[in-house]
């Protein structure tokens, strides 16, 4: 059964065309099969009831030349005799009066006619005598006062049958020839049908490659045509989805690398300058080894991120208690001499429901935008609120423009890309995107004056 199965599997055409062409071809030879027994089965039985009605006739003719009149039956002589005693046989009830010349007693032909005559009344049946013909013969009863006769008349189906097998013969090439165009017009019709769908896997497949904003969308498509569209709108909206995503980490990852290389930078370019002292080495190397475990858990953490929305968006990422967090991200975040960054919270244990390592992304370009900007002081302020944990990172900065509200949190978007400042407006885009992927926000209040005060909303641990 398996290797039946294979082997018809290996038979099927691959194509849909092919496999479609195939049904239509199967489907139609079953119902031409049907319809060609059919038909030849009503056309043999017409022939057959044509056969009968002659012999009736003949039967009919012959019956007026048989005299039931008497006492005796007798058969009376015409001036077509010969012609009507052809294939005829005279009953007198069951004694034989005539015969067909060419007749003789023990033929298959002879012996039905005699079983029709003792059996009497109107009957047909239908024998082969000994050329294998079919010969089909049918009676009818002449009655009479005193006594009756039956007249028994025979025809050669043979005629009738080549009729029939020419009929059979003519509607089985037919059905070769509807096949035949069945299967090439099927073909056609499906390869027609298909071209649009051909022509769309195509341009989605280009399209898909360039991340373009082109798509099919529904109108002026058929039903079948618009869903198979408004599908592939979907693949590719997702498509280009992705390759935002891939975009943006690869953006977020550069952001945030940035800083603990400028800093390797710096501590080697230092280091170089001229000849140091051992414990001034043992600093430069603490540094970079710093701004390199820092640079490892920025890749981890965002790539963890990435991997986590995408797999399982919805799982808890942990539990951090806030103040350590927030202590050590004050006492590295390397103010300048002018800023003196400040921490305020109303509960020395303050737990969020998010990992250690998440928190700090999240806080630190709030931090470093607030450190950049400000001109004398930071403040964070951490509290806990029904179901969360709220965090302020407020500072006394120029603060953010009125008309640049709507595109703060924006990727690549930045008030003054002139302002002497180093940044790509890629931060705080991250830490929103990283609040919301645990359940938290990133917000900014555009009514505080003076500076700016961002707000971080993050669950409760």
């Amino acid at each position: 059964m398996n290797r039946a199965s294979r082997v018809l599997r290996r038979l099927a055409p691959r194509t849909l065309r092919g496999r479609l062409s195939l049904v239509a071809l199967t489907t139609a030879a079953l119902l031409m099969t049907i319809l060609t027994v059919l038909f030849n089965a009503v056309m043999d039985r017409h022939l057959r009831h044509q056969a009968d009605d002659e012999l009736r006739n003949r039967a009919a003719a012959v019956a007026t030349t048989v005299d039931t009149s008497g006492r005796r039956v007798r058969v009376l002589e015409t001036v077509n005799d010969r012609l009507l005693d052809t294939n005829v046989w005279i009953y007198a009830g069951t004694r034989l009066l005539e015969k067909p010349p060419s007749a003789t007693a023990g033929s298959p032909p002879a012996r039905a006619a005699g079983r029709l005559a003792a059996r009497g009344g109107d009957g047909c049946a239908t024998v082969r005598d000994h050329g294998r013909r079919r010969v089909r013969l049918c009676s009818r009863p002449v009655p009479g006062r005193r006594a009756g006769a039956t007249v028994v008349t025979a025809l050669d189906l043979t005629p009738y049958r080549s009729s029939a097998d020419t009929l059979l013969v003519g509607s089985l090439l037919l059905d070769v020839v509807m096949l035949g165009c069945t299967y090439v017009l099927t073909r056609l019709s499906v390869g027609r049908a298909l071209r649009p769908v051909r022509t769309m896997t195509d341009q989605a497949a280009q399209w898909s490659a360039v991340g373009s904003d082109e798509r099919f969308g529904t109108a002026d498509h058929p039903a079948e045509l618009a869903r198979l569209g408004a599908s592939l709108d979907a693949l590719l909206d997702r498509i280009r989805t992705v390759l935002r995503h891939e975009r943006q980490l690869t953006g977020e990852l550069s952001h945030e690398l940035r800083t603990p290389l400028t800093r390797i930078v710096m501590e080697l370019d230092w280091w170089r300058a001229r000849p140091r002292t051992e414990a001034e080495t043992s600093a430069a190397q603490e540094t970079i080894a710093e701004a390199a475990r820092s640079m490892r858990t920025i890749c981890d953490t965002l790539l963890d991120d990435a991997r986590e929305n995408a797999l399982t968006p919805a799982t808890a990422p942990g539990t951090t208690d806030v103040v350590p967090v927030l202590d050590g991200l004050l006492r590295r975040l390397g103010t300048p001499g002018r800023v003196r960054p400040a921490l305020e919270t109303r509960t020395p244990v303050l737990e969020a429901g998010v990992a250690p390592a998440l928190l700090e992304r999240i806080l630190s370009p709030l931090l470093s935008n607030a450190a950049r900007y400000a001109r004398s002081r930071v403040t964070v302020s951490a509290w806990g609120v029904p179901g969360g944990v709220r965090i302020d990172v407020v500072d006394d900065g120029p603060g953010v423009p009125e008309t640049f509200g709507d595109e703060l949190f924006q990727p690549g978007r930045r008030a003054d890309p002139g302002d002497g400042h180093d940044g790509a407006g890629l931060g705080l885009p991250l830490a929103r995107r990283l609040a919301r992927a645990v359940g938290g926000e990133v917000s900014h209040d555009p009514g505080h004056r003076p500076g700016a005060r961002f707000t971080v909303s993050l669950p409760a641990g």
